[in-house]
C-alpha cells in the first residue's frame, strides 16, 4: 500500500455528454478537486486523475478506468471520487458489484458527489432503492440515446448523406461532408488495379509496392496528420489482405456502401459482418476512381478472391503462431511438411524474419514436451508452504479475535470498578482509552490477516486448478486441440527457432 493517502478523481465524457457544458472535463475536474481538498486535514496525500474522453459508460472497456482498477487491485488507491454514478458507469449491476464487492475488499472509499453517496456512511452497501433507481435511469438513458442515434444515422445512410469519420483510402471529405478523390492516394489505387489487370498476383503486387517505397494506407494517413493508426508493425510492407480488400471494394467505382457491420454490444468495439443483402448500396454516389469495366475485369482476374464455399481448415494453433520479430500472425502453409511461415516480411529481404519458418510437427512436439515436463513438476510440487501459511494465518486470526474479546472483557470489568468506586473517573477514562486503542489496533490487524487469508485461499484454489488441469491432460499422447484451447494463448517464433509461449493459465510455468 502507498505511504500517502491516495485519492483518485475519475472523469468520463462521452460524445453525447460533450454537448452539456456542466459535464465538461474542466467542470468535472473543478468539482472533484474541490471536494477532495475538503476530505482530509493532513497534507500527506496525493491526488491522481483518470480521464476517459469520448467513451460510453455502458461497459468498463475504457483505458483510464482499467488503469484505475489495476491500481486498486495493487492497493495503491485509498479513495475514488466521481461527479455522479453515471460517470463511473451506466451498467447498474457492474457498478453495484464494484461498490459492494471489489472496493471494500481493497479498502477503497467511493464517493459520488451529486448523489450524496459515500461508502463510509453505507457500511458496504450501495444506498438501497434510491441508488438502484438512479442506476437504472442511467442505463435506460444510455439505451434510449443509442436507439435514437441509430435511427437518425440509418435515415442519413438511406439518403446517402452519412459519412463515417474514416474515408476509404483514395478519398477525402470535401464540401458538405461529401466524398471527393484524394489525388495522390487515388493514383496508388489505380496502380494496384493496373497490376491486377496485367496478371500480377497479390504477393507480387505487395513486393512492387514495397520496392517502390509506396506507403501503406495507415502510413499515408499518418503522414497527412491522422494519428489514429498503429503503423509500428507495418515496416512499409503492404498486407495481402489490405490489397485484396481494395481490389474487391465497389466504393472505388462510385458506389455508396454502409451498414456492412453490426456492433456486438452497446458501447463496445467489436463488430460482426452483415450479409451483403442487408448492406445499404447507392450506385454512382460519388466520383469513381476505377471504371466499372476495369473493376469487373479485375474481379475475373481474381476469381479466388471471393469463394462462398471456402473450405475452412481447422488446426490446433489456428491464429496463435506469431512472428517474434514483426508480431504478425504466421501463415500455415499446407505442403508435404506443413509449416508456419512469416509472409509479412516476404517483400523485405533485409528483415530479421525474412524466410522465418518452423514445421508444424516440430512445433507440436516442442510444445507437448514443455507441457509434459511442467505437468510432472506441478503434480510433484510440495504445497506444504501454502498450507502452513494458511494454517498460521487462521491461528493468528483466532488469537486476534480472542485479544479483542479480552479487551472488551477488561472494559466491562473497568466499568464495574468505576461503579464500585474502586477507581476514579480520570483513571477510568485513561484506561478505557487505552483499551479502545488496543481494540482498534487489533481490528486493523484482523482486517489485514483476513485479506491475507483470502489471498492465500485464492493461491490454493489456483494451485488446485493447475493440478486438475495437469490430471486432465495426463492421458494426452501428443499436442492436440484440447491442449491448445486449455493452455496456449500465443506462441511467438523467433530466429534460430527460439519459441516464447504466452500461457492462458496463470502460474502454469
Amino acid at each position: 500500500m502507498s505511504e500517502k493517502y491516495t485519492i483518485a478523481l475519475y472523469i468520463r465524457l462521452s460524445i453525447e455528454d460533450s454537448k452539456t457544458e456542466s459535464l465538461s472535463i474542466h467542470n468535472q475536474r473543478l468539482s472533484l478537486r474541490k471536494h477532495a481538498e475538503t476530505l482530509l486535514d493532513t497534507n500527506d496525500y496525493e491526488i491522481l486523475e483518470f480521464v476517459d474522453n469520448g467513451y460510453s459508460g455502458t461497459n468498463f472497456e475504457r483505458p483510464s478506468v482499467q488503469e484505475l482498477l489495476e491500481l486498486v487491485r495493487t492497493f495503491k488507491i485509498n479513495c475514488i471520487i466521481v461527479k455522479d454514478f453515471s460517470r463511473f458507469g451506466r451498467n447498474s449491476l457492474e457498478v453495484g458489484y464494484f461498490i459492494e464487492q471489489v472496493f471494500p475488499l481493497f479498502k477503497v472509499r467511493f464517493i459520488s458527489i451529486n448523489d450524496n453517496f459515500d461508502t463510509v456512511g453505507h457500511n458496504g452497501d450501495t444506498g438501497g432503492m434510491e441508488f438502484a433507481f438512479k442506476n437504472l435511469i442511467n442505463e435506460y438513458y444510455s439505451i434510449d440515446l443509442s436507439r435514437k442515434s441509430k435511427t437518425a444515422k440509418y435515415a442519413k445512410m438511406k439518403a446517402g448523406e452519412y459519412q463515417s469519420k474514416i474515408c476509404r483510402f483514395g478519398y477525402k471529405k470535401g464540401k458538405n461532408n461529401r466524398l471527393e478523390i484524394d489525388g495522390e492516394a487515388a493514383e496508388v489505387v489505380r496502380f494496384i488495379f493496373k497490376m491486377v489487370l496485367e496478371g500480377n498476383s497479390i504477393p507480387q503486387i505487395a513486393q512492387v509496392l514495397y520496392e517502390k517505397n509506396i506507403p501503406t494506407p495507415g502510413e499515408y494517413k499518418t503522414q497527412k496528420g491522422n494519428k489514429g493508426y498503429d503503423i509500428s508493425r507495418s515496416g512499409g510492407i503492404w498486407s495481402l489482405s489490405t490489397i485484396t480488400r481494395m481490389i474487391t471494394d465497389e466504393r472505388y467505382i462510385g458506389t455508396y456502401i454502409m451498414r456492412k457491420t453490426v456492433l456486438n454490444e452497446v458501447g463496445g468495439h467489436r463488430y460482426t459482418m452483415r450479409d451483403e443483402k442487408d448492406w445499404i448500396k447507392i450506385p454512382d454516389h460519388h466520383p469513381a476512381i476505377i471504371s466499372k469495366e476495369d473493376f469487373e475485369k479485375a474481379q475475373k482476374m481474381r476469381k479466388t478472391i471471393k469463394c462462398e464455399k471456402k473450405k475452412i481448415h481447422l488446426y490446433p494453433l489456428k491464429s496463435k503462431v506469431i512472428c517474434g520479430c514483426c508480431n504478425h500472425t504466421m501463415n500455415r502453409i499446407r505442403q508435404k511438411n506443413t509449416a508456419f511461415i512469416c509472409k509479412h516480411s516476404s517483400a523485405d529481404k533485409t528483415a530479421l524474419c525474412y524466410g522465418l519458418e518452423i514445421s508444424e510437427s516440430e512445433l507440436h512436439n516442442l510444445l507437448f514436451d514443455i507441457i509434459s515436463k511442467q505437468i510432472n513438476i506441478l503434480l510433484n510440487k510440495d504445497n506444504v508452504n501454502v498450507t502452513e501459511n494458511y494454517n498460521e494465518n487462521i491461528q493468528k486470526k483466532i488469537n486476534c479475535e480472542n485479544s479483542i474479546q479480552e479487551c472488551y472483557k477488561n472494559k466491562r470489568r473497568l466499568y464495574e470498578q468505576l461503579l464500585l468506586e474502586e477507581i476514579n473517573l480520570e483513571t477510568y477514562n485513561k484506561l478505557k482509552s487505552e483499551y479502545d486503542d488496543k481494540i482498534n489496533n487489533f481490528k486493523n490487524i484482523l482486517s489485514d490477516i483476513t485479506l491475507q487469508t483470502e489471498l492465500i485461499c485464492k493461491e490454493k484454489e489456483n494451485e488446485t486448478t493447475l493440478v486438475n488441469i495437469s490430471n486432465a491432460v495426463l492421458n494426452e499422447n501428443g499436442f492436440s486441440q484440447a491442449l491448445s484451447d486449455l493452455l496456449i494463448d500465443k506462441v511467438f517464433i523467433c530466429p534460430d527457432k527460439k519459441v516464447k509461449i504466452a500461457w492462458k493459465v496463470r502460474g502454469f510455468i
